[in-house]
């Protein structure tokens, strides 16, 4: 097995990224490198303020350090105290527009690392989509390229990715999920290690397949106030997940990460209220009662 390769692949897989959606967008992102003082570093590239994205983030991060924090052996408390070698590229992008949603998309690398022991590694990430005004045509498209994606590993690989990303990505104190979903993995090893990294490359290589043409179909959509209003309320609901649930933002934040580039992902304009609920039979109440339920959509 090689890092090398891992993170040359991940190198480009962000830069190719990133230039499809200045090609989109118009504007080009702003790419600052940073170094860690445990350890390594990485390359943030970000646009605020475009024509099609009111923020985008998609970051390259490569740290290590002497010790796995919480975050990373609450799963498998036996690795505790183990150094570590980490690197993933991590994006999300909000679009201004409300008729187009948040996506998200992760792949990385994983090994901790003891002296007298085999070096235990795995691969995580997938993707997964938050729309503010349900498409069925939208949720569908997405959720076929991930299976398409997939279907090399099995007709098993695909159902339980997408269940086990339905699971994750489910705000716990909400008693609802995040978005329509996608495709979650973590902790993946098995059969070996060239299986697990073909496997997280070809969900990374197929993000663009799987959200570009949505965001082309959507960006310039007519839009109100009204709109507006609820894309910020429903934008909450992803600071809520991110700031309380999710992993990754919690193992940046205990490896001394850079603050910057973990919280990129937070969209720029949000609004709470007190028990809000929508009016019934409209859009916006159309998007709890057809869009957000965990349903198959391929």
């Amino acid at each position: 097995m090689s890092t090398t390769q891992v993170k040359e692949y991940l190198t480009r897989l962000q830069g190719s990224i990133v230039s499809g959606l200045e090609q989109i967008d118009g504007n080009s992102f702003r790419r600052d490198q940073w170094d860690r003082p445990g350890g390594g570093g990485g390359t943030s590239a970000v646009v605020e303020e475009g024509n099609v994205l009111e923020r985008g983030g998609v970051n390259f991060s490569h740290v290590s350090g002497s010790g796995l924090p919480a975050s990373a052996t609450a799963a498998r408390p036996e690795l505790s105290g183990r150094s570590f070698e980490a690197m993933g590229v991590s994006l999300v992008l909000h679009p201004r527009n409300p008729y187009a949603p948040t996506v998200h998309m992760n792949v990385r690398y994983f090994e901790a690392r003891k002296e007298d022991a085999e070096p235990v590694w795995w691969f995580g990430g997938g993707m997964d989509l938050t729309p503010y005004y349900g498409f069925e045509e939208d949720a569908v498209h997405f959720h076929q390229v991930c299976k398409d994606a997939l279907q090399p590993f099995g007709n098993e690989c695909y159902p339980r990715l997408k269940k086990w990303c339905d699971e994750y990505f489910f705000l716990k104190h909400r008693n609802e999920p995040r978005g329509i979903g996608g495709v979650f993995f973590d902790d993946w090893n098995k059969p070996d290690f060239a299986t697990c990294f073909n496997l997280t490359q070809n969900v990374g290589s197929n993000f663009l397949n799987a959200y570009r043409p949505i965001l082309e179909r959507r960006k310039d959509t007519p839009y109100g106030e009204r709109e507006r209003d609820f894309q910020a309320y429903r934008r909450g609901r992803y600071v809520e997940f991110n700031l309380v649930w999710d992993r990754g933002t919690l193992f940046g934040l205990q490896t001394g990460g850079r603050t910057e580039s973990i919280l990129m992902s937070l969209p720029p304009v949000v609004k709470w209220r007190y028990d809000w609920k929508p009016e019934s039979g409209s859009e916006e109440n159309r998007l709890y009662t057809d869009f957000l339920t965990g349903k198959d959509w391929v």
